[in-house]
Formats: C-alpha cells, structure tokens, sequence
C-alpha cells in the first residue's frame, strides 16, 4: 500500500516516474502484514506514545559505505575467492601510479583527506544533491578512516521516516555511484586490516517540544530518563544485535582496536564504547543526545530503529541504570578492570541466540510479534549456516599442506 507522504520523482528514471515506499498489507482484507519491518518500526512509535513518555523519538543515523573501482568475487564449489580493486588502496596501486598524481593513502590514513587523495569527493558532493531530490534533508559528506570508504550524513528525523531516509540513501548511492563506473557496498567489513563501516545511530527523546534527555547528571548533562535509556540498550545489547548486525561479515568488524565496540559500555566521547554521548555545548539543550555506535548498514532500518527504542523504553520501565562511564579507552583495559562488562555478541549465531532468548522487552504492546522474531532467526540462521558449510580460502592458506 503507498504512503504517499514518502513520493519523490526519481531522478535517475529517463521517464518521468514517481518512487514511492510502500507499506506491505495482505492481499485479502488489507490489513497489515505482521512481518513487514515498516509496520513494527510504526508500531514501536505508537507505543512510545501511549506510555505517554515522550510523543517524538528521532534518529540520526550515520551511513558508512565503500567504494571500489572494480569488484569480483565467486562463491562455487571448486572455485572461492574475492578481488576489490580501488584506486585509494595498495589493490589499485598500478593504476595509481599511472594517473601520475603518486597520493595514496596509508592504512587506516583516510579519515578527512582532503583530494587528491579522497577521489570520491565529487561523487559524494552529487549525492547530497540527489538526496535533496528524493526528499532527504542532507547534512554532511567525508572520507573514513579505511581508503575507499566514505560516510554520508542527514538531518535527523522522527523513527519511521528516518529508516525510510537510510533506505532511500542506500538507492541514491548505488545509482550515484554506478554513474562513475564505480560498485558500492554496505558490507561492515569488506577489507580485512582497516576499519569496518558502521551506521551509527544518534537519538533522543522529546515530549511537548523538550528534549527529555537532558537534564543535569554528570559533565553531559543527561537526565535519568536518558541514563535508564542508556541502561536497557546496554541491558539488551546481545539480542540487538541480531537486528542491528545482521550478517555474519558484522561479526568481522566488531573487534577491539578498529574503532568499533567490543563492550556493552557507555561513555563520554569515547569511541570504544557500545554508547557514547556526543558532546555538546551546555547552552544546547536540544542537540544532547545518545549515539549507539554497534550497528552497521546491512540492518533493516525500521528493525534496527524499532529494537532499540523498545529495549530503551524497557530500561526506562525498569529504571535500569547503565555501568559506571567508562573513560579510557575499553580496548586497553585489563581483565580486571572489564570485569562486569557485557561484550557484544561475536558471530550471528550467539546475536540470534541471545534475541530468542531475551525478546520480552520486542514483543511488549505487540510491537514485535513471536512469529516474527521466529521468521527472522530462521532467515538468518540459514545464512550463517551457508557460510559454515563452505571452505574459505583461509583454510586453505593454514591447513592445505599440512
């Protein structure tokens, strides 16, 4: 069924045609499907409402991508390999070498460069155009850490028609950069040794026009309201990650020293952290706020959105309160001084695990049903389990001649 509200003419039609997100209804009464992810991420807005707790819940997410000159990659039974090729890496360093400009960038050296060495700055610059045109209030562009990844940033938005906006990102990047001759990804971890993509997810809750996580706890100025938020994301963590990293490539970016989270920890600026609390001048109230750093663009928006909310609105329920802050830097600490700390799941296995085994805080109000979250550990199941079947080149390199 089209939301009509969501129509943009699509720029990269050659006849004039209209896009529209639409929401799925079965086919006899129309009625809403059960399993469509749209429907839940409308639903968990409704029950936000009327546990009368805040009337507005927004999301800002941050989109991470790669982009690669020339892609290949096979998957059969006698032949297994990948091979990305980007003018950025040492993949693509003859070609380098032949533009004669002689700017590469080192590994993990990409973070803000500036062009030459950034070649996609242009490419980025037409995608907020085209964002602007599909109805995504655009905000900014730059170069990650890794050579050849990218982010793209836009304004926040309330739950729904901020996943409609990841969506409707993700198209204007294939297109846009298709039109280079160019191949994007939204696999968390592509390159091994450099820094994986994320889709961080700055939020906050709002009631009668006020930011109701600010308040006065601590050097952030955060209220009870957002700290006992802040407390069910951290308590739910492993079952969130089912949906918020929902592919066995996520598990490869969440290891400690690649700026991803490793612990179910929060903290002030500190990017190691599965919470960190952005800073803020203390005159603006409004732009306090939480970012929850573990998701990556593979999730489904609206379920990503939707669980987190649940799980944030179950610690405000429960008035759990989140781990003391951490300071430092999680990856350096001890044994001992992590003791207590929850870590984020380390495959899709344990995440599907750990959500059919805490999903109460889904399934309150309806918002998630039981045979959904079934639906969906099946799915996934049957993905890990291909992947488990197969021999990876990696094997071959530890074991063939032993």
């Amino acid at each position: 069924m089209p939301d009509i509200s969501t129509a943009f003419v699509d720029p990269f039609s050659a006849q004039a045609t209209l896009s529209v997100i639409c929401n799925v209804v079965c086919p006899g009464d129309r009625t809403d499907y059960s399993r469509d992810p749209r429907y839940t991420a409308r639903k968990a807005h409704h029950y936000l409402v009327s546990k009368s707790i805040a009337d507005k819940c927004f999301f800002g997410p941050e989109v991470e991508f790669f982009v690669f000159d020339r892609v290949r990659f096979a998957a059969e039974s006698h032949n297994s390999f990948f091979k990305l090729t980007s003018v950025e890496s040492s993949s693509g360093a003859s070609k380098r070498f032949d533009s004669s400009h002689g700017y590469g960038l080192k590994e993990r050296g990409g973070y803000l460069c500036s062009s030459p060495m950034d070649s996609s700055h242009d490419m980025r610059s037409e995608v907020l155009s085209m964002l602007d045109e599909v109805g995504v209030k655009p905000l900014l562009h730059h170069h990650e850490v890794a050579s050849s990844q990218c982010e793209v940033g836009f304004h926040h938005n309330e739950l729904v028609a901020a996943a409609d906006s990841v969506q409707k990102c993700k198209y204007v990047l294939r297109n846009v950069v298709g039109s280079y001759g160019k191949s994007v990804t939204f696999m968390p971890k592509p390159v091994v040794g450099d820094n994986g993509s994320g889709m961080h997810c700055h939020q906050s809750l709002w009631k009668d026009g006020n930011n109701i996580f600010a308040g006065d706890n601590g050097t952030a100025g955060l209220s009870d309201t957002c700290l006992y938020y802040i407390g069910g994301i951290l308590a739910h963590g492993k079952a969130l990650n089912a949906f918020a990293n929902p592919s066995t490539n996520s598990y490869k970016r969440l290891v400690p020293n690649f700026e991803a989270p490793t612990w179910l920890a929060y903290s002030h600026g500190n990017r190691s952290a599965a919470v960190r609390v952005p800073f803020v001048p203390s005159n603006s109230v409004a732009a306090r706020r939480i970012e929850v750093r573990f998701p990556d663009p593979l999730a489904n928006p609206y379920l990503c959105f939707a669980s987190q909310l649940m799980a944030g609105l179950d610690g405000i329920k429960n008035k759990i309160m989140p781990p003391e802050v951490q300071g430092r830097s999680l990856y350096d600490m001890s044994e001992d001084e992590v003791r207590g700390l929850s870590s984020v799941c380390f495959s899709l296995e344990e995440a599907l695990e750990a959500l059919d085994k805490d999903r109460g805080f889904l399934v309150e109000g309806g918002v998630f049903t039981n045979d959904q979250i079934d639906a969906y550990i099946k799915l996934k199941r049957q993905e890990a389990h291909e992947l488990r079947i197969h021999p990876h080149p990696v094997e071959f390199s530890n074991y063939y001649a032993l």
